[in-house]
């Protein structure tokens, strides 16, 4: 495993599982990670996309991983499973979620909390982002960051303002956004690392395209593979969900292998 330190301090994996829609398998495939070598694990404490407590059930030698969370806002809850009191202050559902998370995956700290996505409006952003601040400061949290933010003037205000920066901006990696070229480069400005999802799902084109099914050839490595190596040497941390253990075995193998400063700017073209 290569990792990164953040401007917190933490030790970041450059690849991640993610445990997204695993509901009742999320323990057995956490466990295969975990036994693969996989030593970054993200969730969320939403229990319509995420199965946290099973997250939990799966750690076993809690002191050498990376564990990362979420507070999920009320638009991205399921009505009738909200992991906190939707009637109280934002402050006090993020520190209610951040309770429900420790308890769920059996810790007392958790490495990196994620701001699920911006709230309506900038002053709630604001709110959510000071109460997760607090809990940095009552060493529950060792750093703090937010996911699915692609417009970067939103980013760049919720950075000026914010006492405690930014660690991690986690988003999809596709066309939609133009890859978030220019909000890649400007956290990496700030050292900000930039996780990434959706990374092989939503680029189907990119995978069987001529040069990464030429890269493949040439290190005998699965495109996946080359995508994940390419984007790891841009200080790029992709997440994989993958529930096939051979892939997992795959992912982990691209620090195997370096590609050459030629073959990232033909990668680059495509991205």
């Amino acid at each position: 495993m290569e990792w990164f330190t953040s401007i917190a301090g933490v030790r970041v994996p450059k690849i991640i599982y993610g445990t997204a829609w695993k509901k009742s398998a999320t323990a057995g495939l956490v466990a295969a990670a975990l036994k693969h070598g996989f030593r970054g694990i993200d969730t969320a404490c939403q229990p319509k996309h995420y199965d946290e407590p099973g997250v939990g059930a799966a750690l076993k030698n809690r002191q050498d991983l990376f564990l990362q969370t979420k507070y999920t806002p009320l638009s991205g809850q399921d009505p009738d499973r909200i992991p906190y009191d939707a009637q109280a202050p934002i402050a006090e559902q993020v520190a209610q979620s951040c309770a429900v998370s420790l308890e769920n995956l059996q810790t007392d700290y958790i490495d990196s909390l994620v701001l699920h996505s911006p709230l309506p409006s900038a002053k709630q952003t604001q709110e959510a982002w000071c109460a997760m601040e607090a809990l940095v400061d009552s060493g529950k949290v060792r750093q703090i960051g937010i996911s699915n933010c692609y417009q970067l003037p939103l980013l760049e205000s919720l950075y000026e303002r914010a006492r405690i920066k930014p660690a991690v901006v986690q988003n999809r990696f596709y066309a939609d956004t133009r890859f978030d070229t220019s909000l890649r480069a400007w956290c990496r400005r700030q050292h900000i690392i930039y996780q990434s999802f959706w990374t092989l799902t939503a680029n189907p084109k990119a995978l069987t395209s001529a040069t990464l099914t030429q890269l493949s050839a040439k290190y005998e490595r699965t495109a996946p593979q080359i995508l994940f190596r390419y984007l790891t040497q841009l200080d790029v941390a992709p997440l994989t969900g993958t529930s096939s253990e051979q892939h997992m075995q795959e992912d982990l193998a691209i620090f195997e292998f370096q590609l050459d400063a030629a073959e990232i700017e033909a990668l680059t073209s495509l991205f």
